[in-house]
Order: structure tokens, then C-alpha cells, then sequence
């Protein structure tokens, strides 16, 4: 049995139906909220709360290999959970900036858990992808209300990776020998910038969206009102402000260990369209 946690979310979604579309055998999908979770036919639903190790008791009976998403605080009580259970493996999904920028808060707390999962007594694979594609979605609301863009750094190309590549890693992960015990760094296939990604949503839509750059000033102004001052200032250094070759590099794993390669930014745009579509 596999217990795929955040099976909502942009990864957890489309690990749902890989694994499913692949026939890899029992999985069950872990949400806090079975009445609202719509999960592909023959996937088992079922309730817990990661921030809540011991509602995690019927979610974990019986699964053999866990998929999980950080970021509750209570990683130790689940891991302990997973391997009291008698979990045998974990894939982790961690963050590139453990590598590229070790000394922001996030990075530090994403190495903790990594350490923590490394000396459970568990098998692991841990995944370290960079930004998101689907973080445009922060655009969402502008582009359909105004048809505008309003961003910061918008010349600076990162290799934005498909939430469903990321999902590509951690199936063959699960399911396939050779990659317990490997840390693997994800990003897309190309660096591309805030202006191409904003062409790429209007490609797909089909209609004009402006893109109007805004200083850092300004974007920190707009995001620390709904994610605090630290976590603003480090969200922009990571999208323009403090890059590096590590953070700018484009890695060819995704094709090397699913066989298939990374999806470009234009394909995620097309899928997702209508996120961004007024109606």
C-alpha cells in the first residue's frame, strides 16, 4: 500500500493518477477532508491531518511506502507514525534551496526534516525541486479581473518545474528499485523568465495579458501582508534577487530517472488555462 499525503495539492493530484494509470497496486490518498477530495476510482480516501500525528493511525495501516509533503511542523511524530506502523520507505519532497541557499529559515527547517527521515530507520529517497510552475497561480485573480501581470525581476529565467514531473520522480520512486537512499535535485528543462511564462499564459488563453514590473519594494509590500516580512524578503531573493548558478542550473534528472523529459512552462499553461480564463 502506498499513502500519498497532500493528495489535493498540484503534486499529491496528479501522484494520485500516475499511480493509478500505472496500476502499481493499493494506494490511498490522505486528505483532511474525504467529502470534498475527488480521487481517480479504486484510490482509497481517507482522513488524517499531518499536523496531527495520531489522526494518522487508519491512514498508515497497512501502507508500506509514504509520499510525503512537509511543512506542519510535526514531521518527527509522523515519521515516527510511518515506521511504528511498519512503513519501509519514504520519498520526501524537500527544496533546491537546501543546496542553493542553505542559510534561509525554510532551507534549514526543510534539512531538518531531511536529517529526520535519514536516521528513521526507514528507507528514504528525498526530491529537491525548484520553483513551481504552478506558483503563477499567485497571478490568477489579476490576470482574469484585470488582465495584468504585476511581478518583480521579470528578465531573470529560473528552470520552473511541472508540479506533475516532480509527481513523475517521487512514482518511479516509489515503485521502481534503485532509488532508495538518493537525493535528487528537479527543476525544468529550461530557464525562463517572469515575461516568457506571462507570453506562454496568453499563448494559451488566447488574449493579451500585460505585464508591468513592479520594484521590490513594492512586491515585498504586497506579499508580506499575507506571508510575513522574513518569508517575503525570501521568497524575492529566490525569484530574482539572490540567485546563483546553483539556483539557475538546469539538471537533466527528471528525464534520467523516469525516461521522459521535464515539461516545458507552455504545456503546464495549456493544462491550466482555465485558472487564469474570465470566463
Amino acid at each position: 500500500m502506498i499513502l500519498v499525503t497532500g493528495a489535493t495539492g498540484n503534486i499529491g493530484s496528479a501522484l494520485l493518477r500516475q499511480l493509478h494509470r500505472q496500476n502499481a497496486g493499493p494506494v490511498r490518498g490522505l486528505t483532511r477532508d474525504a467529502r470534498r477530495a475527488s480521487f481517480p476510482d479504486g484510490v482509497e480516501v481517507v482522513e488524517g491531518d499531518l499536523a496531527q500525528a495520531d489522526s494518522l493511525k487508519d491512514a498508515l495501516d497497512g501502507a508500506s511506502s509514504l509520499f510525503l509533503l512537509p511543512g506542519t511542523g510535526a514531521e518527527a511524530d509522523v515519521l515516527e507514525a510511518a515506521r511504528h506502523a511498519g512503513a519501509e520507505h519514504v520519498v520526501l519532497v524537500s527544496s533546491i534551496t537546501v543546496e542553493t541557499h542553505p542559510h534561509l529559515p525554510a532551507a534549514r527547517e526543510n534539512l531538518a526534516v531531511e536529517r529526520l527521515l535519514e536516521h528513521s530507520g526507514m528507507a528514504w529517497t528525498i526530491l529537491r525541486p525548484t520553483q513551481f510552475a504552478s506558483n503563477t497561480l499567485w497571478w490568477a485573480p489579476s490576470i482574469r479581473e484585470q488582465g495584468v501581470v504585476r511581478a518583480p525581476y521579470v528578465d531573470i529565467g529560473l528552470p520552473t518545474v511541472h508540479p506533475a514531473d516532480i509527481a513523475a520522480v517521487a512514482r518511479t520512486a516509489l515503485t521502481e528499485p534503485g532509488h532508495r537512499g538518493r537525493t535528487y535535485a528537479l527543476t525544468g528543462p529550461e530557464r525562463i523568465t517572469v515575461r516568457r511564462q506571462v507570453a506562454a499564459i496568453s499563448d494559451a488563453l488566447g488574449r493579451d495579458i500585460s505585464l508591468v514590473e513592479i520594484s521590490r519594494q513594492e512586491a515585498h509590500r504586497q506579499m508580506a501582508s499575507f506571508m510575513g516580512d522574513e518569508t517575503a524578503h525570501a521568497v524575492l531573493d529566490l525569484l530574482g534577487g539572490d540567485v546563483n548558478e546553483e539556483l539557475l542550473k538546469v539538471r537533466d534528472t527528471v528525464a534520467r530517472v523516469t525516461g521522459s523529459p521535464a515539461s516545458p512552462f507552455r504545456q503546464w499553461a495549456q493544462e491550466n488555462m482555465a485558472a487564469f480564463d474570465a470566463g
